[in-house]
């Protein structure tokens, strides 16, 4: 069938458990298409495509049938948008020669190929309707209010006729729905139509004799949906058989989405083993916390299948029954395939460079967007079959940006909460993705929406502004705990909660903190104390610059060498007597992307330590594999200044490592950070650089290798307070707690 309807009083109204149900059947059924036909503009229908809650349409009818667009693309349909065009003396021609009449107020909203204006009946004089005719125009009023002037036989219905037949649809499949005396002309194709609950009475009496138009009690969708069933549309079961596989409900009430399992999977001997995480990751344990409690849970996630392999896919998994006994991993199947496209080339090579502002390294393939429909969809389908009724569902980051679309539609009860754990770009950046309006209708359809600092949530707001009609509803001061001033992610004031489409979102800054009980275990450990013995006899009158990063243009790995080259050719005192300690890890062997930039840092690291070794004395040890967490720390505990300074991060918990350790073994080590990391803003005691100035990169780290003693450790208990206050667990609980909030507001 194909449902052509008007937006205002009936597709967009109504109650809402019958619009859910229209829009579920509408987005689950694969024949039925959909027609937007209304008397609003283009330009102002555009942010309900960003609605994922209400179905896209196949077509779009818009300026009372005065454009045709296909809905997908927005690009005319033809020929028949140039047919009416030509039957348009232009717009300027027509407003001149109604400009002399009284009474006419011209309606300031995007139009086009009309004029239209407000005015009452007895406004329309004769005059006007032969100067319309003159013009070649035809004249239309309705709901005691709209004029509007239009090319002559150009209406809602002829462009519908017009349509329909271009598609090739039979006229017994078409299903007509309106309110207004401007959806009349529908009614006048001979199509089988259904003037919906509350329509004008104008449309009612000219209908009243029309075999084939219904006249419903129930308003908007809920007329819809009665006239759907009462002419067979869909068979003898109906609308309501329709549905029934999609009212399925799970037993958590709370589910955990999240790219990785909260174990970890390897095969020995052909057999499936699984452990807990042994990555430095401090989130996964925190959010198994609140499964601790007796709280029914899931966890969504993926896990590689091979479909060429005898081993059966479990769906269903325990986690740690002893542990988390209420806890359930719920797997979502995924070939290689899925994960190399998905993950490790579109995520990394479309989203991540845009997030970090590298939008001239972004590569777009639409091939690789339906793959990342396809598994944020099959994501969400899992959440929707796990959650209880009314559960809450926290997704997490931008692998994920579509799963809230998804789910929303599929399970309209739940409370969805997102974090996004990467930088969140401003608006001139973000806009460059092909497919902003998707993504950003997609996250509006969360509850609660949670970023590292207020700069990255400003971010969004400014993003969304763009995409839909917009409402600031609260905003909260960022002192005294972030940064207003004092660093290039600062801000002074965030916008808190925002109303969209008429639902209540709310914002929040919540950067992640650490687990400070694991750091403080590591530096107890024989291991460990037995290693800093070591370091320090190997570094033995060596000033130590620390860097642990990951192998990505993100983290200039190679600005720093750029930097550090600098500081010795300026400074030649420090020869000898400072070395540059770099833990880069490289990126996995399928991202080839990084292959030149690891070329450029090899090379850099090659000629800084040509020009200035010494015997005993190497300035750069360069390592490009990842160290176990254990090593990591005693580094951190050797270090003199750690150097971090990413082009652009969302937060840094390197930054955060490195001031937990030095605080726990009360040091004095100096942290210089980039301004642009997103721990900048909260770590007040660190010793800020622009990483895009090699001269102020230079300068800082030289002023961090000088620094005396009591101002050095001064800095280090203001950061050490902040890191040791705001751990991982207080970050998590604070999360829900926002959400709860949140909730408990629309109340």
């Amino acid at each position: 069938m194909l449902l052509a309807t008007d937006l205002d009083g009936t597709f967009l109204a109504g109650d809402p458990d019958n619009r859910h149900r229209l829009y579920q059947l509408i987005s689950a059924h694969p024949e039925i298409k959909l027609i937007f036909v209304t008397g609003r503009g283009l330009e102002v229908v555009l942010p309900l495509l960003s609605d994922p809650t209400i179905p896209r349409p196949d077509f779009i009818i818009a300026d009372v049938g005065a454009t045709v667009v296909d809905g997908q693309n927005k690009v005319p349909v033809q020929p028949l948008q140039t047919d009416i065009e030509a039957h348009w003396p232009g717009e300027r021609t027509v407003a001149d020669a109604m400009a002399r009449f009284d009474g006419l107020e011209r309606q300031e909203v995007p139009q086009q190929r009309r004029c239209s204006y407000f005015c009452s009946a007895n406004a329309i004089t004769p005059e006007i309707t032969a100067i319309a005719e003159r013009l070649g125009c035809d004249v239309l009023f309705s709901a005691d209010m709209y004029l509007d002037i239009l090319p002559r036989g150009v209406n809602k219905g002829s462009t519908l006729r017009k349509l329909v037949a271009h598609l090739g649809i039979e006229p017994d499949d078409v299903l007509v729905a309106g309110d207004t005396l401007n959806d009349l002309s529908m009614y006048e194709q001979g199509f089988k139509g259904v003037c919906v609950g509350d329509s004008e009475p104008g449309l009612i009496d000219a209908t009243r004799d029309r075999a084939r138009v219904l006249h419903s009690s129930h308003t908007g969708c809920g007329g819809i949906l009665e006239v759907i069933s009462q002419f067979g549309f869909l068979g003898p079961h109906g609308v309501d058989a329709e549905l029934s596989a999609l009212e399925a409900r799970g037993k958590a009430d709370l589910v955990m989405v999240y790219h990785r399992l909260p174990y970890e999977e390897s095969f020995d001997k052909g057999v499936l083993t699984r452990r807990r995480p042994t990555s430095p990751n401090g989130i996964i344990p925190t959010l198994l916390s609140f499964f601790g409690q007796g709280r029914r849970g899931s966890w969504v996630a993926w896990s590689i299948h091979d479909p060429k392999k005898a081993i059966p896919f479990e769906t269903h998994t325990d986690v740690d029954r002893e542990r988390y006994p209420d806890l359930t991993a719920a797997r979502v199947a995924l070939t290689k395939h899925d994960v190399d496209v998905f993950y490790k080339r579109f995520s990394k090579e479309a989203f991540w460079p845009t997030l970090h502002t590298f939008w001239e390294r972004a590569i777009f393939r639409e091939e690789d967007w339906a793959i990342y429909l396809r598994v944020n969809r099959l994501f969400a389908e899992r959440t929707a079959s796990e959650a209880a009724e009314a559960a809450v569902v926290w997704i997490h980051d931008y692998n994920l940006w579509m799963v809230p679309a998804y789910l929303r539609e599929l399970r309209p009860d739940l409370k969805i909460a997102f974090f996004h754990h990467t930088y969140f770009p401003s608006a001139d950046v973000f806009n460059v993705l092909p497919w902003r309006r998707e993504i950003i209708g997609s996250l509006l359809q969360c509850d609660y929406i949670g970023f590292h600092i207020p700069r990255q949530s400003e971010n969004f707001v400014d993003v969304a502004r763009g995409v839909a009609p917009l409402k600031a509803l609260e905003t909260r001061s960022c002192a005294p705990r972030y940064l207003s001033y004092g660093c290039a992610v600062g801000l002074d004031e965030m916008t808190t909660a925002i109303e969209v489409h008429g639902r209540r979102i709310g914002l929040g800054a919540h950067p992640v903190g650490l687990d400070i009980g694991r750091i403080e275990a590591l530096l107890g450990s024989s291991h460990t104390i037995e290693l800093m013995e070591s370091l320090r006899h190997e570094l033995a009158g060596i000033r130590v610059i620390l860097s642990v990063e990951r192998l990505d243009y993100t983290t200039g790995t190679l600005e720093k060498l750029l930097a550090f080259e600098a500081l010795l050719d300026d400074n030649p005192e420090l020869l000898g007597k400072v070395t540059l300690i770099t833990i880069c890890v490289p990126a996995a062997r399928e991202m080839t992307i990084y292959d030149t930039l690891q070329n450029q840092i090899e090379q850099a690291v090659g000629r800084i330590n040509g020009r200035f070794s010494r015997v005993g004395w190497t300035p750069v040890q360069f390592f490009f594999r990842p160290f176990p967490f254990e090593e990591v720390v005693a580094y951190y505990a050797m270090a003199d200044v750690m150097w971090i300074t990413p082009l652009r991060d969302g937060l840094n918990l390197v930054a955060k490592e490195f001031v937990a350790t030095q605080g726990l073994i009360k040091g004095c080590g100096v942290l210089v950070l980039s301004e642009f990391a997103g721990a900048a803003a909260e770590l007040h005691g660190a010793v800020l650089t622009n990483p895009h100035d090699l001269s102020d990169l230079r300068d800082k780290l030289y002023f961090g290798l000088t620094l005396n003693r009591a101002e050095a450790e001064a800095r280090l208990r203001e950061s050490f307070g902040i890191v040791q206050h705001n751990d991982i667990h207080r970050w998590g609980q604070e999360f829900l707690e926002a959400v709860e909030g949140t909730l408990a507001a629309r109340c």
